[in-house]
């Protein structure tokens, strides 16, 4: 079992609907140390891959994205889920719906952040209908730029986006892939 696989047993809580909480680690209060630790796998899994950007959604993967950027000493690039003020110029942008928000948002790329010369380590925390990575996908293709590979914190193996995304032929890692949760037990089974 790898530490993050410890970290949910000992620290997650399974809510109602699948929902894991991990907020007391990883996408509210985050254990850099445990970060640390996955950036190091992250860099191992995609050791041979000419990634030159890494690219996130805001707002949960950033922290994440960053610990691995620091692994390959390059720039995180995150869609914004909202257009603001400060964003300027052509963009790209893409639909994705959010399995724990259930909402549909427009997540929004400047343009002059992606282009046909980069090679793109998509990173996020969950996994669990596939859309936000569609989502991701969309825009580094609008791009004419590369999706080297797709790192993720947890798989929710139990759902449709692990098997979509590797169908359509990405290098897709996960560093804790769960088979099934109980919310009236807790119990959380990880796939072997």
């Amino acid at each position: 079992m790898n530490v993050l696989e410890e970290r949910i047993l000992k620290d997650g809580i399974v809510k109602e609907g699948n929902v894991l909480k991990v907020d007391s680690f990883l996408n509210h209060q985050m254990d850099i140390h445990l970060f640390d630790e996955m950036g190091k796998e992250f860099k191992n899994r995609f050791a041979d891959k000419p990634i030159n950007k890494i690219l996130t959604i805001e707002a949960s993967g950033i922290g994440i994205a960053c610990i691995v950027a620091q692994q390959f000493d390059v720039p995180v690039v995150f869609a914004k889920k909202s257009q603001s003020i400060n964003l300027e110029g052509e963009m790209y942008v893409a639909e994705v719906e959010s399995f724990t928000h259930k909402c549909k948002n427009n997540v929004i790329v400047a343009q002059k952040f992606l282009s046909p010369e980069d090679h793109v380590l998509i990173i996020d925390d969950f996994l669990a209908n596939g859309c936000a990575l569609q989502g991701l996908i969309r825009i580094v293709q609008a791009a004419g730029a590369t999706v080297e590979g797709i790192g993720i914190a947890i798989e929710k193996g139990f759902q449709s986006g692990g098997r979509i995304i590797r169908n359509l032929g990405f290098q897709l890692e996960s560093l804790a892939i769960i088979e099934k949760m109980n919310a009236e037990t807790g119990d959380i089974v990880f796939r072997d």
